[in-house]
């Protein structure tokens, strides 16, 4: 009788503007043997939808275009400047790409892989074996975390901060009706404005490699039916070894991954 495969560590990332996820991540999975799965979520999506990949790429550019344009769809549903509730349904398109998004990223969680973004923690809740883990920090701090790491001045980071923070939100919100700052979606927490980003891997890294009472799942309850109407308003509660690099595919860095 042949020994049960060995089953490869997969890990969510969700991190905001300027919480460290694009350097957290790919020294993340370099430590533990996987893929990073960042810019591979598009090529995918390309082939699931059948269109270039420079098509899916450029939806992907976020939060400058999609998650701009979600943000403005979506703000009356979540309440971010009040008005009526949203009465039509998203865009086709939109629900084609979360729909293939959703299914990427379970073929990429089935090997093994260090996942930022995409709302991971959310799709990827009922896999007991997965690790979800937020970092976070006071918005100030992250505006002078990413100001470090993306090279540029305060008006940019905070008005980058800003754009990516609502629209981020408003994405997890208005299509799984969560809030992506809600602890109760994660394993761990870290404020990676306070830590250095390599004491994060490390705590990450331990976490992964830590057995779990019968794969212990993080508290949240189990999210309703998926979809871009009744969003809570904000505030509401709701191929590589290891020590070879794994095959890297970030995008900008810092931008902020929910």
């Amino acid at each position: 009788m042949s020994p049960e495969p060995v089953k490869r560590p997969v890990i969510t990332i969700s991190a905001p503007y300027g919480a460290g996820g694009s350097h957290v991540g790919p020294r993340l999975a370099e430590r533990l043997g996987v893929p990073f799965v960042d810019r591979a979520i598009p090529v995918s999506v390309s082939r699931q939808l059948d269109i270039p990949v420079d098509e899916a790429i450029r939806h992907e550019d976020l939060p400058r275009d999609t998650l701009t344009r979600w943000a403005s769809y979506f703000a009356p549903a979540v309440g971010l400047f009040g008005g009526a509730s949203l009465g039509a349904e998203a865009p086709r398109e939109e629900q084609e790409f979360r729909v293939a998004t959703e299914q990427a990223l379970h073929e990429h969680a089935a090997a093994g892989a260090v996942i930022l973004g995409r709302a991971g923690a959310i799709v990827l809740r009922d896999l007991p074996s997965a690790l979800h883990v937020r970092l976070d920090g006071p918005a100030e701090r992250r505006v002078a975390q990413a100001m470090r790491i993306r090279s540029v001045d305060r008006d940019t980071a905070e008005r980058e901060l800003r754009a990516s923070d609502l629209a981020r939100e408003t994405y997890v919100r208005s299509w799984y009706r969560a809030d992506p700052a809600d602890p109760a979606h994660y394993h761990l927490v870290i404020d990676s404005t306070e830590l250095s980003l390599d004491c994060c891997v490390e705590l990450i890294v331990l976490a992964a490699t830590t057995p779990r009472p019968s794969g212990a799942r993080p508290t949240s309850a189990t999210a309703p039916e998926m979809g871009p109407t009744s969003a809570p308003a904000p505030g509401a509660a709701p191929t590589s070894g290891p020590g070879v690099p794994p095959p890297q595919t970030g995008g900008v860095p810092d931008s902020g991954s929910a």
